[in-house]
C-alpha cells in the first residue's frame, strides 16, 4: 500500500467541530444512530422492494407494466443501498452490533459484498478521499479519468459523453467482474483485502444466491428474454443512481486530489480538513432528495462524522458551515442537483481535453 499520513497534530478544526457537534446530541439527549425516521424508511423500502420483486415473477402483466416495475424496483434497491446499507456499513443505523452485520447483508442482496465495501469505502476512501493511487472511488481508470495525475488515453476526450453509459454497469460489474477482480487478487487498488473463513463463506454464499434469486428464478419462470430486459432495467436504473450520487461528492469543480508515490506522503494538513478540501455536498434544501439518497447529498458532514446516522445531517451541517467559517475553511456546496452534474460533467470534460506534454 502506499504510504499516506496526516499531519494530526494538533487538530484544531476537528477538535472543536467535534465538541460542538457532541454538545448538540448531549444537549438534546439524542443517539447518535439512526431513529424511527430511519427505521420508517427501512419499513418502506424493503417490503416495497420484495413486493415488487414477487409481482414481476407472477409474469401476469403487459410489457410496458413489466418494465414500469422493473425500473421502480431498481428505484427501490438504490433506496435500501442509500438508506439501509450505507447506514449499517458504517455502524450508524442502530446501536446494536447485531443489527448492524445483519442489514449491512443488504449490500450482499445487491450482488456486491458487504466485506469489501467496508475495506474500499469505510477504510479507504473515508480515509484517503481523493487520493490517487489508494481511493478505489476514483480508480475507473483507464476508461475514466477521474484526475490529472491519472494517465490520459484518447479514448478519454469523449468520456463525458460516454461516462454515463460506464456508470451504469456498476452494479452488474460488481457481480462480474470488481468483486471478483478485489477477491481473488486480495487487493484494493493497492491495498491487502483481510477476509475471515465466515467473510468467505458468506461471499460465495451470498453470490449463489444472487444468481439463484436474480438469473435462476426468474429464467425459469418468465423466459429469457423478459428476465433480460428487466434485469438490464434494474441494473442500469441501480448503477447510474449510485454512481452519479457518489461522484457528484467528490469530482466537481471545487474538490481538491492529491498523489500517492511510491515513497511515503504527507498531506500537510489535518484529516478532517483534507475531508472538507475534497468533499462537496448538493441540493441540501431538497427534502425528497435527502429522504431518497439517505443524506448523501451532505457528504461532508458524512465524511467528518460516518458513524453518525444520515439522518442527523442536515441538523449538524449548520455546526460544520459555522465552524468552517471560524476556521476560514471553504464549505463546497452546490444548491441544487443538476448544477451539481453540470459541474461533474465540466471536469470529466476537462480532463479528458488535457494531453500531457
Amino acid at each position: 500500500m502506499a504510504k499516506v499520513s496526516f499531519q494530526n497534530h494538533p487538530q484544531p478544526f476537528y477538535q472543536s467541530l467535534k465538541s460542538s457537534v457532541d454538545d448538540y446530541f448531549h444537549s438534546r439527549k439524542l443517539k447518535k444512530t439512526g431513529d424511527w425516521r430511519l427505521y420508517y424508511k427501512t419499513a418502506i423500502l424493503i417490503p416495497l422492494a420484495l413486493s415488487i420483486y414477487l409481482f414481476l415473477l407472477m409474469g401476469q402483466y403487459p410489457v410496458w407494466a413489466g418494465m414500469a416495475s422493473s425500473f421502480i424496483l431498481g428505484l427501490s434497491l438504490v433506496g435500501i443501498a442509500f438508506n439501509v446499507m450505507h447506514d449499517a456499513c458504517h455502524g450508524s443505523f442502530s446501536s446494536h452490533k447485531w443489527v448492524n452485520n445483519i442489514l449491512s447483508l443488504t449490500m450482499n442482496a445487491l450482488g456486491s459484498n458487504a466485506t469489501i465495501w467496508k475495506m474500499k469505502h469505510n477504510i479507504l476512501h473515508h480515509t484517503y478521499t481523493n487520493i490517487d493511487g489508494i481511493d478505489d472511488d476514483i480508480a475507473k481508470s483507464p476508461l475514466l479519468r477521474h484526475c490529472e495525475s491519472q494517465p490520459w488515453k484518447r479514448m478519454h476526450r469523449f468520456q463525458h459523453i460516454y461516462m454515463f453509459a460506464v456508470y451504469s454497469l456498476s452494479t452488474i460489474l460488481w457481480l462480474l467482474l470488481t468483486d471478483n477482480m478485489k477477491y481473488f487478487s486480495r487487493k484494493i487498488v493497492s491495498t491487502e483485502l483481510k477476509m475471515t473463513k465466515t467473510e468467505h463463506i458468506l461471499f460465495w454464499v451470498s453470490k449463489l444466491l444472487y444468481l439463484f434469486f436474480y438469473i435462476v428464478l426468474p429464467i425459469s419462470i418468465l423466459g429469457f428474454l423478459p428476465w433480460l430486459i428487466g434485469y438490464l432495467i434494474v441494473n442500469l436504473t441501480m448503477g447510474l443512481t449510485l454512481a452519479v450520487v457518489f461522484q457528484l461528492a467528490h469530482v466537481v469543480e471545487n474538490t481538491h486530489f492529491e498523489k500517492a508515490g511510491e515513497k511515503p506522503t504527507v498531506i500537510q494538513q489535518e484529516w478532517a480538513v483534507h475531508e472538507i478540501m475534497t468533499t462537496s455536498d448538493f441540493a441540501q434544501g431538497n427534502k425528497w432528495l435527502t429522504w431518497f439518497v439517505g443524506g448523501l447529498n451532505y457528504q461532508i458532514e458524512h465524511h467528518l462524522f460516518p458513524r453518525i446516522s444520515h439522518i442527523h445531517y442536515p441538523a449538524i451541517s449548520m455546526i460544520v458551515k459555522e465552524q468552517c467559517r471560524k476556521f476560514n475553511l471553504p464549505y463546497h456546496n452546490y444548491p441544487g442537483f443538476f448544477q451539481a452534474i453540470a459541474s461533474h460533467i465540466r471536469v470529466m470534460k476537462k480532463l479528458g481535453q488535457i494531453v500531457p506534454a
